[in-house]
């Protein structure tokens, strides 16, 4: 009984060091543009005035969560964005390691965390901008409540998730369970991070991060392929 709560308590012990270290570094990603002399790094789209508006939108009911599947791509129609969604690490910093700058356009998954669409909160990270243009998440502080967002996964199915909020976390006093902790208990929810505020060309970094809250509030079934795929893979267990 002893060792049981031994092992118990050691696993919660690991559980919150992994957890601490992953915060510290996600409030160390977001350093845009660390290196370069120039750069598009003004003021950045998440200023603290485009966001926190108060809004009357009826949100819908969370759907049930589904079953683990890797995301392959994210859309937001309020913003035009069609993107691939790529597996990410942590850097050196312990820091979510973006995607490079070379695929700005796309949106890195912390693949080891939760699967979008399965039980707990999933990280989608992307860059604001390049040195020379907007990136993937230049306007992800214009989404607003009641927006939608869909990720395709690798099953073939779409979840689609509801905005409930946008905020944008000023880096002195940065809450980071309010940023990547969920927000209701048993949901699916969905987090998407970039960088916001000002560049400080001192710190050769941005003043805060833009965070938009989703959770699962529908999915369509698998595409025809998949199907296909799934129907053949029963008939040859058959």
């Amino acid at each position: 009984m002893a060792d049981a709560e031994n092992r118990r308590g050691s696993g919660r012990l690991l559980v919150g060091v992994a957890w601490a270290m992953l915060l510290a570094g996600l409030w160390l990603w977001g350093r845009e543009i660390t290196d370069l002399p120039g750069g598009y790094a003004g003021t950045a789209t998440g200023d603290v005035a485009a966001v926190g508006r108060p809004h009357e939108a009826r949100l819908p009911p969370a759907h049930k969560p589904l079953s683990a599947a890797p995301p392959q791509r994210l859309e937001i129609p309020a913003m035009g964005v069609r993107a691939p969604v790529v597996k990410r690490g942590l850097d050196a910093d312990g820091a979510i390691d973006p995607p490079p700058y070379a695929q700005a356009a796309a949106v890195g998954w912390y693949g080891e965390g939760v699967r979008p669409g399965a039980r707990g909160t999933a990280l989608l990270v992307g860059h604001v901008d390049t040195q020379t243009r907007p990136a993937v998440f230049f306007d992800l502080s214009t989404l607003r409540p009641g927006e939608q967002i869909r990720v395709t996964r690798a099953d073939g199915s779409l979840a689609e998730f509801t905005v409930e909020e946008v905020e944008v976390l000023q880096r002195d006093g940065f809450d980071a369970r309010r940023a990547y902790g969920q927000r209701e208990e048993g949901r699916a929810e969905l987090r998407l991070i970039t960088c916001g505020g000002t560049f400080d060309r001192a710190t050769r970094s941005y003043t805060a991060n833009v965070v938009v809250s989703a959770y699962l509030t529908g999915k369509t079934g698998q595409t025809t392929q998949a199907a296909q795929a799934a129907a053949t893979s029963r008939g040859e267990q058959g």
